[in-house]
Parts: structure tokens; C-alpha cells; sequence
């Protein structure tokens, strides 16, 4: 297991991991009192010190939950650009985005935008931002139409590193609840995998491709007819180093549950084989980075008492190495959804222990010579 370098305060929860200028940014929030919430930051430097960054926003009217994680995105200018979640009413899954961008590194920050026009009282979250021309592009599952008995929808736009919306547009008019979305950039445009819901309840991971200003139709990847009358709120994992894409995702197909994970040499245009990736038990909560010339794939599995943290290598040709433990945790849903980040000779992961005592923590993994 990798020696925990970082621990956030009790309490803790929703790590979010990034890279900024060659180091890992982790952010995460954290309770500041009844009711009320913080989204902080931290820096991992090259030499392996971690060191605070700041505070996003704190806030009693941040919508704090295990799934619907918060993030920061840093730009290749040195802008970062952070997105909440921001209760609208008084009900559970009333909430909308809420972004703000920092010139300074998370210094300071400008005033909270939101990235949709639409204020009805209804859920709009598990958002996934990635720089893009001169700012950022998001995506995020979006219940306008919720409220009327309608289908949750996915649903774009860009922003500026000034922190201005372009107007949001539909890519999906149906999809599953609450399953995380996912975001990468290719050498050919954008590329976005989202657990979709066709008819008779079927929901299986899509992939959309966003190039010359429109996305392109639904590709079923795996096809793995998973009926699910219900969100499992286990979404999809992608990450992309060209054109070449790797994804990973959860299905309990035939009551079967499997981590698979694809390979795409066209930027998410087709894709391999899937593979399995899992050994046996696993809870989902994927995450997959490129780390040189493989991509790493992470995962929760269930142990007799606990649940491991666990990743293994998928190579573009398919082939896997063995699994390593590189966390204990928990199963449950409390111990979230563990993040990956590569860094130089380093991939530093990000996971929740649960309980009274427990938080984020953080270790950085190396390749033995």
C-alpha cells in the first residue's frame, strides 16, 4: 500500500484531483460546523511536501454529498477555474453549479457564476470540466425537466477564464440520475462518456464526440444491457493522451458486478475489446489516468471486512498487469469515490475513510526500477 502522505481533517470527504504546473492539486471539503461546509485546497510539490493552497468558498448553503463531487480545474495559463454545488431550496436534490475563477493559483477568487441558465429547483450537478480554447468546457446532469416528470438530461457549455457561460446546450435528452460524468480533451476535439438510460431501463456507459462545434451521436460502448430500474450512481472514469482514450466503468450486468476498461486509438470514435478489470468483488467508484505508456485504472473491491482502494495497468494492447492494494477503506457509499492524478514519475491517488475519525487521504505511488 502507498504510505499516506496527506490527511485532511475528520470529517472530510469528496477528494477531487488535478494537475497544476507539474504538481498535484487536491481538493476537498470539509465541515466547518453544523450545517456548513468548506471547499479547500492543497498542493503536492515535485519533492513530495504537501502544502495548503487555500479555500474555495465556504458556505452553509453548500450541497455537501458523496457522490457529487466538487472540483478545480487548473488552465494552462495559470487560471483555475472551481466549481460547487449550491443548495436552491429546501429539498435533498434541490441544487444548482456554482463556478468561480482564480487569476492568482487559489489565492483569491471572483464572484460565483452559474454555468446554466435554468433555476428551477431541481438537481444539476456531477459536473466535468477540462480546459478548452481559452478558458474551460463543462459538462453536467441537468433536471430542468425533472420537475415535470421528465427525464434528466446532459448538457454542455464553455466558460472563459474570465468566468462568462456561453449559452448551455442539450447532448442528451435521457439520462441516468446520478452516475458521475466524464470529460477529456483529444488532439480531435472533446470526448465525453455519461451512463446513458434507454428504453426498458437499460443503462449502459455512451460516448459522445464534441468536434466542428457539435456533438456527435451515441456510441454504446461495451453494450453490456444492464437493466437497472434505478441509478446505481457509479459512473464512468476516461482519460485521453492524443487520441488515444482509455475508459473504465462499472456494470452489474446478468447481476454480475465488473470494473471494464476500453482502449481507443481515434479519440473515442471506437473502441477495443473491453477487458476486466476487477478481481472478483468490486463495489465500481472508478478512475483512470495515462501514466506514461499504460493507463491505470482504480477501483474500490469489496474484502470480508473492508474494501481496498485497488489499480491495475490496462496497456494499449490490451493486456493487463497484475492488481496492487493501494488503500483500505470501506465499501460503503461514505467512502466515496477514490481520484487519480499523475505527476511526473508519480500517480498520487486521493480516497475517503469513513467515520468519526477518517477524512481524505492521499499517497503517491512509483514504479519500481
Amino acid at each position: 500500500m502507498g504510505r499516506v502522505e496527506f490527511a485532511a481533517p475528520p470529517g472530510s470527504q469528496a477528494p477531487h484531483l488535478a494537475v497544476a504546473g507539474g504538481r498535484a492539486l487536491l481538493s476537498w471539503l470539509e465541515p466547518v460546523g453544523k450545517d456548513r461546509h468548506a471547499l479547500r485546497l492543497a498542493l503536492r510539490e515535485p519533492d513530495g511536501e504537501w502544502r495548503p493552497a487555500g479555500t474555495v468558498v465556504v458556505s452553509d448553503s453548500l450541497f455537501a454529498n458523496w457522490a457529487d463531487i466538487p472540483s478545480v480545474e487548473p488552465l494552462p495559463d495559470g487560471t483555475w477555474i472551481a466549481h460547487w454545488l449550491r443548495k436552491a431550496a429546501a429539498g435533498p436534490y434541490a441544487y444548482h453549479v456554482a463556478m468561480a475563477v482564480s487569476a492568482d493559483a487559489g489565492g483569491s477568487w471572483g464572484p460565483a457564476f452559474r454555468p446554466h441558465a435554468d433555476v428551477s429547483e431541481t438537481e444539476h450537478g456531477f459536473v466535468s470540466l477540462v480546459p478548452w480554447n481559452d478558458g474551460a468546457a463543462g459538462v453536467w446532469l441537468d433536471g430542468r425537466g425533472t420537475s415535470g416528470d421528465g427525464p434528466m438530461t446532459l448538457r454542455f457549455t464553455t466558460i472563459t477564464r474570465s468566468g462568462a457561460a456561453a449559452p448551455d446546450i442539450e447532448v442528451d435528452p435521457r439520462v441516468c440520475d446520478c452516475c458521475q460524468t466524464a470529460l477529456a480533451r483529444t488532439t480531435r476535439g472533446l470526448v465525453v462518456a455519461y451512463r446513458d438510460r434507454a428504453d426498458g431501463e437499460i443503462r449502459d456507459i455512451a460516448v459522445r464526440r464534441f468536434a466542428d462545434g457539435r456533438w456527435s451521436e451515441a456510441v454504446i460502448v461495451g453494450d453490456d444491457g444492464w437493466h437497472y430500474p434505478g441509478c446505481p450512481v457509479n459512473g464512468p472514469a476516461i482519460a485521453a493522451r492524443g487520441d488515444t482514450v482509455a475508459l473504465a466503468w462499472f456494470t452489474a450486468a446478468n447481476n454480475t458486478p465488473r470494473v471494464n476498461a476500453a482502449v481507443s486509438f481515434d479519440g473515442g470514435a471506437t473502441f477495443g475489446l473491453r477487458r476486466q478489470v476487477d478481481d472478483g468483488r468490486p463495489a465500481g467508484r472508478v478512475d483512470v489516468v495515462w501514466w506514461g505508456e499504460t493507463a491505470l485504472v482504480s477501483w474500490i473491491e469489496e474484502t470480508a471486512d473492508a474494501g481496498d482502494v485497488r489499480v491495475r495497468e490496462l496497456r494499449a494492447d490490451g493486456t493487463l498487469t497484475g492488481s496492487t492494494v493501494v488503500a483500505v477503506t470501506q465499501a460503503s457509499r461514505a467512502a466515496g469515490f477514490p481520484r487519480l492524478a499523475a505527476v511526473h514519475d508519480a500517480v498520487v491517488v486521493a480516497w475517503t475513510v469513513p467515520g468519526d475519525t477518517g477524512g481524505v487521504r492521499a499517497a503517491a505511488l512509483t514504479r519500481t526500477p
